[in-house]
């Protein structure tokens, strides 16, 4: 897992540490950013933990970290991850994304979900990629069924959210063989970045 950064005309990911984290934490403060997530991350404090968190897992080989800069708007504008990297089954899991509300919507995310499938099932060769999302975020559900995500099913009130309330949390996944498709025609474009 030798990865520095992923980088298309659009968007560069880069690995997050503690060294680089500050550059999103007024993102991270933005209210209900990650409210279906179990995640703290909206003081320093929490933010700074949340980091630490992503950096261990880095160093056991079980996730790996990114700070998601906006080159079209020239800023940072969140993060996401690797994560649940399991290489004897040739599995992980995209998730821990959040970005800005002003990065929504601007495709901004579909840029980075390609370079992420690229890298995992080209590079890390990986031979499924899963998501999670909360039941109720259906704006995360859609993003992730229009890049090609089959719902596999729902796992029903398995993660405790910070206020108390336990999720229900849909599972979707892309197969290689589905990604060999996928390239050439949902991201059909991304090809030539």
């Amino acid at each position: 897992m030798n990865i520095q950064q992923l980088e298309d005309s659009r968007v560069k990911l880069t690995l997050l540490g503690l060294s680089n984290y500050k550059y999103v934490s007024a993102i991270a403060s933005q209210d209900n950013l990650v409210q279906y997530s179990p995640s703290h991350i909206s003081t320093p404090e929490a933010l700074r933990a949340y980091v630490q968190t992503a950096v261990d897992g880095y160093y056991h080989k079980t996730c790996i970290p990114f700070l998601v800069f906006d080159k079209s708007k020239n800023t940072y504008a969140g993060c996401t991850r690797f994560m649940n990297i399991d290489a004897r089954n040739k599995i992980l899991d995209i998730g821990a994304t959040w970005i800005g509300y002003e990065f929504q919507g601007t495709g901004l995310n579909k840029h980075m979900k390609y370079l992420m499938l690229k890298y995992a099932f080209e590079n890390l060769k990986v031979e499924k990629v899963e998501f999670k999302a909360d039941e109720r975020n259906m704006r995360s559900r859609k993003a992730i069924e229009h890049i090609g995500g089959t719902l596999e099913g729902t796992l029903r009130k398995n993660i405790y959210l910070l206020n108390g309330y336990k999720r229900n949390t849909c599972v979707y996944g892309i197969l290689k063989d589905e990604w060999d498709v996928l390239k050439t025609t949902v991201f059909s474009t991304y090809e030539s970045f």
